[in-house]
């Protein structure tokens, strides 16, 4: 599967262009079916509909783990770090992964799951919420996994949409200093969820929780009455190609957020190709991303992916600055890491603490470094490459999104000729294009444009969960037969891609996507607020800040408490993810005559630029404007 040599990226590139289903074809053989195909592929954009692998039958867990047991059953499939250091660190070997993934799937079925059934996972990164995915997938129940941060009434609005008929859980988390009361904020969410019937809580942190009688469960009890049973295999259900494996939940346009619903055969062909190619991985190397599961990062590339190639993955619980600043280096020493998966977020913050807290690490042992999330600018490149890499580790600078399903544009480790700031090529089976407003194709190089897809691949979301008719008209709508990522893309005079930013209303916070819509509904439900509109501005560690303009009479006149009133809204709405950075109060927004607010000068003006906003004189008051430049923070 993996290309060795530009020479042979290139051909494969353009094998796979020609004769896209005899590529994947090939490259979909290295995986273990039940059943294979009756056809690799049918397509149709305008509905969309995409089926890949059709008629085949298959369990991904049997790819992760069963597939491993023969030969490599006592290799570390999983590493895990706790957050505080001086607690015991785990390793499972696959055979024990298996076991326990086995286990808990029976505690599933003992619980009522089925195939088909919506489970919602909402756990701390330890690795049980691992486990947890797997024994969903293993008895054909869908998993949808809620980010640890989320609030209560963002966790409601997940488990009512998917329509979820039970919980997994623990009792709290630990985050650096913090612990997150997990048990207590699925209470709060639960009032709103009457189709929730078993919660599972795992025991962690030891936080005092209710335990609801009929409903509530305790993960190790429920171990046990498996244990006794004394049946710890569990067959696996036989899935189509196309059932559905996860609903994972992304930020849009619109305040509500929509489930991105990937299927079995197609996303493992997917997240197994692009992880073996990309990395290079080989076999004992130790890989660490530093993703929470609770992102498609983890999904992709510390589950499914990684244990599908029989690779070695490190979970990490904690946050990259605590107890100190030197956190991930300490654990690249001391598993010996080879390959380290990180956001540029991160590196942007640990730049910020100096080169001190790097001294005296041993960072031999890493062979290929990798970013995700954003683009990566060249300072925080050139200092990851320099510091961390010490110029002997290729950058894999990845571009991909929740609906791909894996990598789209990156770098191979050590056989793409890298650029920093650029996401360089295409992998193999991607056809990317650059098109203009009007969605026709800009050709040649050294050209800006909107970034489409125009020819399927086996990660691809399949639809938004409950309503295919939002999937059609956010990506497959815009431009007649081609899939619109919502990225704007500069290609060079090499062909190399870098991804400019978003060219819709959604921000691109810490590699989170966040619609600003979404904000706006949380900030608008505050008591005092008339209206806001929220904008992206460049943000040093985050790369995008959330900038809110907010027309509010304000709290007795306090600005400073009012600010903080609405931060907190924010917080217990959506989550602190999405908090504003910097909020500033207005008399009023500047809107077209029809209504329309004009967020194009509102994000000049966030972003310092106000130098030229164009023509204002249209709007319903142009008085707004100078107001505005006027008070900017």
């Amino acid at each position: 599967m993996q290309v060795k040599s530009f020479e042979e990226y290139k051909e494969a590139w353009r094998k796979s262009v020609e004769q896209p289903e005899q590529f994947w074809e090939e490259i979909a053989g290295n995986f273990q079916w039940r059943k294979k195909w009756d056809k690799v592929l049918e397509w149709n954009f305008k509905e969309p509909r995409v089926e890949w692998f059709k008629g085949a039958k298959l369990n991904i867990t049997e790819n992760c783990l069963d597939r491993h047991l023969e030969k490599n059953g006592d290799v570390p499939a999983i590493i895990w770090e706790p957050n505080d250091p001086t607690e015991d660190h785990r390793v499972l070997t696959y055979r024990q992964l298996h076991d326990k993934v086995c286990q808990f799937a029976n505690v599933l079925k003992n619980n009522g799951a089925k195939k088909g059934d919506r489970i919602c996972i909402y756990m701390p990164m330890v690795p049980e919420l691992a486990i947890a995915v797997l024994a969903c997938a293993r008895i054909g129940a869908i998993h949808s996994v809620v980010f640890g941060g989320f609030s209560a009434q963002s966790i409601a609005d997940r488990i009512k949409d998917a329509e979820c008929n039970i919980v997994i859980t623990a009792d709290g988390s630990f985050r650096g200093t913090k612990e997150v009361p997990l048990k207590s904020v699925i209470d709060d969410a639960l009032v709103q969820c009457p189709s929730i019937k078993r919660v599972i809580v795992l025991t962690r942190s030891h936080t005092p929780v209710s335990m609801i009688k009929g409903r509530d469960v305790w993960w190790e009890d429920e171990v046990k009455k498996v244990e006794t049973q004394g049946n710890p295999e569990c067959p696996v259900e036989e899935m189509d190609a196309e059932d559905m494996l996860f609903i994972l939940y992304t930020s849009g346009s619109t305040g509500k957020p929509k489930g991105v619903v990937h299927t079995c055969g197609g996303y493992m062909v997917y997240t197994g190709y692009t992880f073996s190619n990309a990395f290079q991985y080989k076999p004992g190397e130790v890989y660490f991303c530093t993703a929470d599961i609770g992102w498609i990062t983890g999904h992709s590339y510390i589950v499914y992916g990684p244990l599908s190639q029989g690779a070695t993955t490190l979970m990490f619980e904690g946050i990259p600055t605590w107890p100190n600043a030197g956190r991930f280096w300490d654990i690249v020493e001391k598993y010996k890491v080879n390959i380290l998966y990180t956001a540029p977020t991160a590196i942007r913050s640990l730049m910020s603490f100096g080169d001190d807290v790097i001294a005296g690490k041993d960072l031999s042992s890493l062979t290929k470094l990798g970013s995700v999330g954003e683009p990566i600018n060249e300072e925080a490149w050139h200092w990851f490459d320099e510091k961390i890499g010490h110029g002997n580790c290729p950058i894999v600078d990845t571009w991909w999104q929740t609906e791909t399903g894996g990598f789209m544009i990156s770098p191979i480790a050590g056989v793409t000729p890298t650029k920093p700031g650029y996401a360089t090529l295409p992998l193999p089976g991607v056809q990317p294009i650059l098109v203009d407003e009007n969605g026709k194709e800009i050709e040649g190089n050294g050209v800006n444009g909107n970034l489409c897809i125009k020819f399927p691949w086996p990660g691809m979301l399949r639809t938004t969960y409950g309503d295919h008719e939002r999937c059609r008209q956010t990506y497959f709508a815009t431009y007649e037969n081609l899939y619109f990522t919502g990225d704007g893309c500069l290609r060079d005079e090499d062909g190399y891609y870098r991804i400019t930013g978003r060219v819709d209303d959604v921000l691109n916070v810490s590699g989170h996507r966040i619609g600003t819509a979404e904000v706006e509904n949380a900030i608008n439900m505050h008591s005092t607020v008339v209206e806001s509109a929220v904008v992206g501005y460049p943000h040093d560690i985050k790369g995008q800040g959330v900038y809110a303009f907010v027309v509010s009479p304000g709290k007795h006149g306090d600005e400073e408490i009012t600010r903080k009133d609405i931060i907190m809204t924010v917080s217990r709405i959506i989550g602190p993810i999405a908090k504003p950075d910097k909020i500033q109060f207005v008399s009023g927004l500047p809107k077209t005559r029809s209504g329309k607010i004009m967020r194009r000068i509102l994000r000049k003006i966030a972003e310092g630029d106000t130098s030229n906003l164009g023509d204002t004189s249209t709007l319903l008051d142009p008085a707004v404007v100078d107001e505005i430049k006027a008070g900017a923070l």
